[in-house]
């Protein structure tokens, strides 16, 4: 009986060693990946974002693919789904496209336009804090989050093309810095606990 036993108590060592590992390998693997990421963006930041433009465009093609397939072959489906599927993939085959013909311009765009949502969300998300005020433990703390996230939000929407400028920035510091601590901790063994 005593031979029994002792197979699985060490099965999940094993495995928990296992798991371990494979914890660690995908820390420095996703580690080194945003270090790169983050040099390439600090380094050659219209490159990049005309790459990222690149891959966005090539999903919004095969995307739009898939909607247009969905359409003509799910006969499940009503004519009106069918219809509005065939419709959006097409949108969406329009734009990857449009977006393919000019890289530069598109990637200009989507910086611009993500800028201005984050400026409105951050507006946003300070009035919400303001107006959950009542139930908030920490009242100081809010309204100075409310006060910072709005003027933040404000400021984006005022410049939009330097707010982009700086968010490419601040991701591109960010991905190093965080890769780096990711590529730390797998180093150190303190990924798998």
């Amino acid at each position: 009986m005593t031979t029994s036993t002792a197979p699985r108590s060490t099965a999940p060592q094993a495995t928990a060693s296992q798991v371990a590992k494979s914890v660690r390998l995908a820390l420095v693997i996703g580690g080194l990946l945003a270090i790169g990421f983050g040099i390439a963006v600090l380094l050659w930041p219209a490159k990049t974002a005309v790459a990222i433009t690149g891959v966005l465009a090539f999903y919004a093609i095969v995307a739009g693919v898939v909607y247009v397939s969905i359409g003509l072959l799910a006969k499940s489906h009503g004519t009106g789904s069918r219809v509005g599927h065939v419709l959006l993939g097409l949108l969406w085959v329009l734009a990857g496209a449009y977006a393919f013909a000019s890289l530069q311009q598109s990637a200009a765009f989507l910086a611009v336009f993500v800028t201005v949502m984050i400026g409105v969300m951050w507006i946003i998300e300070g009035f919400t804090a303001l107006f959950t005020l009542g139930e908030s433990g920490a009242k100081g703390v809010t309204i100075v989050f409310a006060i910072i996230s709005v003027l933040a939000g404000v400021s984006l929407l005022s410049t939009p093309v330097w707010g982009a400028g700086f968010l490419w920035w601040l991701l591109g510091i960010s991905l190093i810095v965080l890769g780096a601590l990711n590529v730390f901790r797998a180093m150190s063994g303190r990924g798998s606990r």
